[in-house]
């Protein structure tokens, strides 16, 4: 549908949709009131249960990791189990009560935006359960996999982590200050950026109306886009109230400070840099002008970037979208249309691999058992991502181009999740370090499956495929490839992973049974199957060349079927 040209033809479509919207927005508030409830009641029970359910196993098994962690020397282990129980009686009250909070907000709002979008309402019922069940990933599958990383993982240079307990007392008197200063200065600042936040949107969402533009240039989008305008001063509310609460952890980590610094004094500097950070992240947001009217003094004995990336704006922000190619489109994405493109790539290459062999029935069970093999969990999506590091290196990319050769992830369009910048800047260095290998196609190759098969060295063999000659350039390779899975384990703890490795995995099952021919014995080695499948028809073949009268051979075909068959025995 073409939008409307001119202010007036503009407007008079506005007022035509405005009876339908304000019809749509009561239902959506009567719906609300009906669901909000039932939805609470729902997450509330569910993450209940799952939390005191799996509550006990939480304590014992974060105590056994603890004590068993080869990191921590033995005066942290102590402290931090003197510690913890704090930890543990508020991870119940605090996620139970959010639960209801965040079960009553979504249980009213969702059916109301549901129905601006002709959903209906059982769309809100099936996500309340798809939450829950990601909640329950979390609880088990990501928790379980942090606390096994921290048993298992051995020591940086044979070198524990031991607490200092002279900087101790320094390091509270730091974070009681960073608190104490820096929650209501920030706080105060958030409150006189807020008008310009609130009329910054109110201006860009009337001028997207005036023009039909944006969210006004669908038809259908236009009760939700007018919506957004009523609704924009809670969101408003909303970022000052998450503001306030940041600033009390982003205070606290004076006394962090001072504990890496040694030093009582880089911690103090720490809490006057703390408002620059605070100001030039917020500036960043609501694009105002760079720089900050705080000063910030350094609080580092060695300037670290990557600490401070996360609140600052980093230098590759300044630099301009790339135009070395008109088809590439940077567009916004957000984290979960980036996690469902990357298992679509696993389903792809996986049904190749499965095909083909490489991917094996023994792989597929270790995955739905959590165990054993990591080819199918680790190294699946670990290939797909180096390919699209590959993909990005070869074509000089300054982000990383996705598989469609077209849609560049960069800087400037990256999801604006401190989450994802986890991960982001560590594969946009290991993108530079490919570039900078310069790998040929066989290097590429052995990368690649030493990637899938997780370092396994024995599978390599059996596929022959050969490492390369230099010493330093296997090291090299492999370590790229260890960074690589490594990342990949971090980002299979992300809550909606889990939900959708599960049906990674139902689809490559399928694959696989219908390879061997809808055989339920998937668990027979693909080698096997083959021989018995060869020797029924070297059997078929021989009584076909031996049934002949005269007691020769009839078809040369039948000497060739019966000669490759007995080769491959």
């Amino acid at each position: 549908m073409e939008p409307p040209k001119g202010f007036l033809a503009s407007l008079w479509s506005f007022i035509c949709f405005l009876p339908y919207f304000i019809g749509l927005l009561l239902l959506g508030i009567i719906k609300g009131i009906i669901f909000c409830p039932v939805i609470c009641l729902m997450m509330t029970i569910g993450n209940s249960a799952i939390i005191l359910g799996l509550l006990p196993a939480h304590v014992l098994w974060t105590y056994y990791c603890i004590l068993r962690a080869k990191q921590l020397g033995p005066v942290l282990k102590l402290l931090t189990c003197i510690c913890i129980p704090v930890f543990l009686i508020l991870w119940p009250v605090v996620s139970i009560g959010a639960s209801i909070i965040g079960g009553a907000l979504y249980g009213f709002l969702s059916p109301i935006f549901a129905t601006f979008d002709a959903d209906g309402t059982w769309s809100t019922i099936k996500h309340s359960f798809t939450i829950v069940r990601d909640f329950k990933d979390v609880c088990f599958h990501s928790y379980f996999s942090l606390m096994d990383d921290l048993r298992q993982k051995q020591a940086p240079d044979g070198k524990y982590y031991e607490i200092r307990l002279l900087y101790i007392p320094g390091a509270i008197i730091a974070g009681g200050l960073g608190v104490l200063i820096d929650v209501p200065v920030i706080s105060v600042v958030a409150l006189c950026k807020s008008p310009y936040m609130l009329f910054k949107g109110w201006h860009r969402l009337f001028h997207d109306l005036i023009g039909r533009e944006g969210p006004f240039l669908e038809t259908i989008c236009v009760p939700l886009a007018g919506l957004a305008i009523i609704l924009w001063p809670l969101a408003v509310v909303g970022a000052v109230l998450g503001s306030m609460v940041t600033s009390i952890f982003l205070g606290a980590y004076a006394g962090v400070v001072v504990y890496q610094e040694s030093s009582l004094w880089f911690g103090l500097r720490y809490i006057i840099a703390a408002l620059s950070i605070y100001d030039e992240y917020s500036n960043d947001i609501l694009d105002m002008p760079e720089g900050s009217c705080f000063p910030r003094p350094q609080y580092q004995k060695k300037a670290d970037l990557s600490r401070t990336s996360t609140f600052s704006r980093p230098s590759s922000f300044k630099d301009p979208p790339s135009r070395t190619s008109s088809l590439r489109k940077p567009i916004d994405l957000k984290p979960l249309e980036l996690l469902e493109r990357l298992f679509k790539e696993c389903q792809r290459h996986g049904e190749i691999w499965v095909s083909e062999g490489l991917i094996t029935a023994k792989d597929i069970e270790d995955a739905k058992c959590n165990s054993g093999s990591q080819v199918v969990s680790i190294g699946l999506p670990a290939y797909c991502l180096l390919q699209a590091l590959l993909r990005s290196a070869m074509a000089n990319s300054p982000g990383i181009l996705l598989s469609d050769s077209i849609t560049e992830i960069t800087s400037s369009n990256r999801p604006k999740d401190v989450f994802f910048d986890w991960f982001f800047n560590p594969f946009l260095i290991i993108k530079e370090q490919i570039k900078a290998e310069n790998l040929t196609e066989a290097e590429e190759d052995y990368l690649s499956k030493l990637v899938l098969f997780c370092g396994n060295i024995g599978r390599l063999k059996d596929l022959n495929v050969s490492p390369p000659e230099s010493e330093r350039k296997r090291a090299e390779l492999g370590a790229l490839a260890r960074r690589l899975q490594g990342i990949t384990k971090s980002v299979s703890r992300y809550p909606t992973f889990r939900r959708q490795f599960g049906d990674l995995v139902k689809t490559l099952t399928e694959d696989l049974a219908k390879k061997n021919g809808g055989s339920e014995s998937t668990n027979v080695p693909k080698t096997m199957q083959k021989s018995n499948s060869a020797l029924a028809r070297f059997q078929k073949s021989f009584k076909r060349l031996t049934s002949s009268n005269n007691g020769r051979y009839e078809e040369s075909q039948s000497q060739s079927d019966a000669l490759r068959d007995l080769e491959i025995l």
